[in-house]
């Protein structure tokens, strides 16, 4: 068994799974990312203007879906879910590439279009590296 602990939550103008889109760049609202306190060292260096990589537990997602009609198009398919982003996954674990808008405290930033849900898990945060920078 493994601990996935949350390390905040998501703060959205979205409320209803049924009312997100599908990705962060087809009309995704800019939402906040708010950090628990013992996690602020973890957070601490995050800057308005950087590009990062939010995993969350996409908290009401079927586990039990192995297969999906990519885009919920039933005219496309069958897949197995591995090969799509569909939120219903054995492990339903979100990645979403956010900008950061701004630092609104030392706990919450503000990130455009994100698809997340009002009260999603983040479970962590990762920089989106710059392969140019990386050799």
């Amino acid at each position: 068994m493994y601990d996935v602990i949350p390390i905040g939550r998501v703060r959205s103008s979205l409320v209803h799974r049924a009312a997100a889109p599908m990705q962060g760049n087809e009309g995704a609202p800019d939402a906040r990312l708010v950090f628990d306190p013992q996690y602020h060292d973890a957070v601490c260096d995050l800057r308005a203007g950087d590009e990062i990589l939010v995993l969350t537990w996409l908290h009401q997602s079927d586990r039990s879906v192995l297969r999906v009609h990519p885009r919920d198009d039933l005219a496309a398919p069958l897949r197995g879910v591995c090969s799509t982003r569909s939120p219903d996954r054995p492990n339903p674990i979100g990645i979403h590439r956010v900008r950061i808008l701004a630092v609104e405290a030392p706990l919450e930033f503000t990130v455009a279009e994100l698809e997340a849900i009002d009260g999603t898990p983040i479970i962590d945060v990762k920089p989106v590296l710059d392969r140019a920078r990386e050799r």
